[in-house]
């Protein structure tokens, strides 16, 4: 990997595109067939009020840590989740940096009751397809890595077929530009994507910057109940929360931990 994570993924990625060029054709005709929906389950069950709600997350690896979780069944996971008051599932299906797989969407939403964001970069609209073919409820947008234009073309496909899109933003200028491209929810990572390093007070800035009415999500670098708190406290409706409980030896107990001190 080189000194630009994302100019890295951003290669691969497109390198895959042209690889399943046929098989994402083939899944066009078939979504295309499918009668639109206007779900928004996911935006509903993280916006819930009282609370901060959680997107807890499945994620093998990360580029930084290689492995993360040896034991790893996503549906057991899941369950887990589940179990424990998740308001939302986050399935990581990057396949080179993270180990992940799209079809693990299609396992978790299966098994559990729960909406299902599909957490990867996407930068074409078959990779839309796919994931409303693998029965995700939304879709992750890095505002970092999508021009305008497109950035426009893939929150207005997702929500044609019912998927609520995670809008994810590092710096004011994302900001503006995830405003204007009108996100309804806003996720706010603390983790620098070029560089990878985490920096929690990037929650603190950018959240009170951003306007009532948006659904707000916290992203990386949360480590305990005082996070959680603060992040709470400063406005977010939620956290998602991912590489924490994929370490824990019993994950049920680290979401009490976490989320109930």
């Amino acid at each position: 990997m080189s000194s630009n994570f994302l100019e890295d993924i951003l290669e691969h990625k497109r390198g895959l595109l042209k690889q399943k060029k046929a098989f994402f054709d083939s899944l066009k005709e078939k979504i295309r067939a499918v009668p639109l929906a206007d779900d928004g389950a996911f935006k509903k069950e993280i916006s819930r009020p009282g609370r901060i709600n959680l997107i807890a997350e499945i994620k093998k690896a990360s580029p930084s840590e290689g492995v993360i979780r040896q034991d790893f069944n996503v549906v057991e996971i899941a369950k887990i989740y589940q179990e424990h008051g998740a308001a939302a599932i986050s399935v990581l299906t990057e396949d080179k940096y993270f180990k992940g797989n799209p079809a693990c969407v299609k396992e978790v939403s299966a098994c559990v009751g729960l909406p299902v964001l599909a957490k990867d970069f996407f930068i074409d609209e078959a990779q839309i397809f796919e994931a409303k073919f693998n029965g995700a409820g939304a879709v992750l947008l890095i505002a970092a890595i999508l021009k305008d234009k497109g950035f426009k073309s893939l929150l207005t496909i997702a929500r044609e077929f019912g998927l609520d899109c995670l809008v994810e933003i590092h710096d004011e200028w994302e900001l503006d530009r995830a405003l204007k491209a009108g996100a309804g929810i806003i996720g706010v990572n603390n983790r620098n994507l070029k560089t990878l390093e985490v920096n929690i007070h990037t929650g603190a800035r950018l959240i009170p910057k951003i306007p009532k009415g948006k659904v707000i999500v916290a992203e990386s670098g949360i480590q305990s109940y005082d996070d959680v708190h603060r992040l709470r406290d400063l406005g977010a409706h939620a956290i998602l929360i991912g590489e924490v409980f994929m370490r824990a030896k019993d994950i049920g107990q680290k979401i009490k931990e976490l989320m109930y001190g």
